[in-house]
C-alpha cells in the first residue's frame, strides 16, 4: 500500500492545479484513502479493496489507489483482479518501480503462456510505454510555449543562436505533437480485457452449444474485436480467436481517459 503521504501530497497538487483535480477536492477522501490503508496494513484485504473502489467510483481514481486495490486483489487471491487494477494503475504511473515489479510477478502466477507481442508502433514509439498521457500532454505544452517564444523572438530580432534554438524546438515540438496523438489514439483504442473466472471456454461461435477451441484462465489478457448478446469475439496476440462470455472478462479501458510492492 502506498505510504499516508500520497494523499496530502496528491491534496496540495491538486489545490495547485483546480482545473485539473476534478472531485479530487471533495472534502473527506483523504480520510477515505487512509483508512483503506489501516485495513489493507491490518489485513483486511476485502474491505480495503470496496474502500478502494468507492474512492475511484467517487471520482478520485489515480495509478496509487488502483495500485493499491490489485494489490489488496492479489492479497485475496484474485489474481485476475490483480491484474486488471496494476494495467489499470500503469496507464497513470508507468514507470513506478514496485507496480511493474508487482504486475510482473503476478503474469507468472497465470496458467496460460500468451506471449505478448509488440506493433510496429510500440516497437518505433518505444517511449510512449513509459510515459502516461497526462506527462505527454504536459510535455507537448511547455514545448508548444517554448516553440512559439522563440518565433516571436525571431520576429523582433535574428540573433543567430535563435535559428539554432528553433531548429532544436521545431524538432522537439512534432515529436511531442506526433507522441501525443499517437498515445490519445492508444488510450482511446485500447481493447485489452483481463479473464476474471477461474476458467472460461473460448467457443467457436456466441452459443453455448458451439464447439470449444480452447480454454482460457483466469487473469490472461485478450482483446476484444466485438460484442453481441452478452457475448465477445476476443483474440490474443497470437491471433487465436473465438467468442467468450462478456461478463467472464473486464476492460482494462475505463469509459473516460485519464488526465491510472504495497508500502507499508
Amino acid at each position: 500500500m502506498r505510504r499516508l503521504f500520497w494523499p496530502v501530497i496528491v491534496a496540495v497538487v491538486m489545490g495547485a492545479f483546480p482545473p485539473f483535480c476534478g472531485g479530487c477536492r471533495a472534502q473527506g477522501w483523504e480520510d477515505a484513502f487512509f483508512k483503506a490503508n489501516s485495513a489493507y496494513r491490518e489485513g483486511r484485504y476485502a474491505e480495503a479493496a470496496r474502500r478502494y473502489r468507492l474512492l475511484i467510483r467517487s471520482g478520485h481514481e489515480n495509478g496509487h489507489i488502483y495500485y493499491n486495490l490489485g494489490n489488496a486483489c492479489f492479497r485475496q487471491g484474485k489474481l485476475g483482479r490483480a491484474i486488471l487494477n496494476y494495467e489499470r494503475a500503469r496507464r497513470f504511473i508507468p514507470r513506478d518501480a514496485d507496480l511493474n515489479f508487482n504486475l510482473a510477478h503476478a503474469r507468472e502466477q497465470r496458467r496460460d503462456a500468451v506471449p505478448e507481442t509488440r506493433g510496429v508502433t510500440e516497437t518505433a514509439f518505444f517511449w510512449l510505454a513509459s510515459l502516461s498521457l497526462s506527462e505527454i500532454l504536459w510535455g507537448f505544452a511547455v514545448l508548444n510555449l517554448l516553440f512559439w517564444g522563440i518565433l516571436v523572438v525571431r520576429v523582433f530580432t535574428r540573433p543567430e543562436w535563435s535559428y539554432y534554438v528553433f531548429l532544436v524546438l521545431l524538432a522537439g515540438w512534432l515529436a511531442a505533437g506526433f507522441s501525443l496523438g499517437l498515445k490519445w489514439h492508444e488510450e482511446a483504442t485500447d481493447n485489452r480485457a483481463v479473464i476474471l473466472l477461474p476458467e472460461v471456454s473460448v467457443l467457436a461461435g456466441p452459443d453455448t452449444r458451439d464447439t470449444v477451441l480452447f480454454k482460457l484462465h483466469e487473469g490472461t489478457v485478450v482483446y476484444r474485436e466485438r460484442s453481441e448478446d452478452g457475448w465477445s469475439l476476443i483474440h490474443l496476440s497470437d491471433k487465436k480467436r473465438g467468442w467468450v462470455m462478456s461478463g467472464a472478462m473486464e476492460p482494462v479501458r475505463l469509459s473516460s481517459l485519464p488526465a491510472p510492492v504495497n508500502r507499508s
